[in-house]
């Protein structure tokens, strides 16, 4: 049974970037299972400065936030291209296709919102120009 809270630091999450071989980019912690939540999911991003992600996703059910903790960059939402920066929060409907660049300095992101096992879907190759 789950307790009624749990406290864990997001730096204590397992990085899943090295197992990936994607730590040149940055990091990625999927912290629901450290949470013990039962329907929400959260990540912490940290893309290395002029860093992008290697690929993109979306969802078919699950609605995400995105909330920019520090540094800036851009987001490319399907054909949208956004500039975001410290304390912006980003909402993306399912199935928009999302993807994310830092900029001069590290971009730190949290990404939010209810997890739905098997509800996504890895777009290679989204980003290029």
């Amino acid at each position: 049974m789950t307790t009624p809270y749990t406290h864990k630091n997001l730096t204590d999450v397992e990085d899943s970037a090295p197992k990936f071989g994607l730590s040149a980019m940055g990091e990625a912690r999927f912290a629901f299972e450290d949470l013990d939540a039962e329907a929400t999911g959260i990540t912490y991003h940290r893309l290395k400065a002029g860093q992008r992600q290697p690929f993109a996703h979306k969802h078919d059910a699950a609605e995400e936030v995105y909330i920019v903790v520090a540094g800036s960059g851009r987001a490319k939402l399907d054909d949208a291209i956004i500039d975001i920066s410290a304390l912006d929060a980003i909402r993306v409907a399912p199935g928009v296709t999302r993807a994310f660049e830092a900029g001069s300095d590290d971009l730190q992101l949290l990404a939010c919102g209810p997890h739905h096992a098997g509800d996504g879907e890895v777009v290679q190759g989204w980003w290029t120009d």
